[in-house]
């Protein structure tokens, strides 16, 4: 069995990003911010972060 293991700098990234994104979703479902303001927010979040696991998520609104 292969075991495929992270490194912290990426586990930073995934933190990061993680966090980022989630506030950005609570500022969408408040109403503060719109769907395509997400989009592009997350475009950014992704090219800052450059997440693995994370940009492997279901898009939700």
């Amino acid at each position: 069995m292969n075991t495929i293991t992270m490194t912290a700098e990426q586990f930073d990234r995934e933190k990061n990003y993680g966090a980022a994104i989630s506030l950005a979703k609570t500022l969408l479902f408040k109403g503060l911010i719109t769907e395509k303001e997400y989009d592009k927010i997350d475009k950014i979040l992704i090219g800052k972060y450059r997440p693995i696991i994370s940009g492997l998520r279901v898009k939700l609104p």
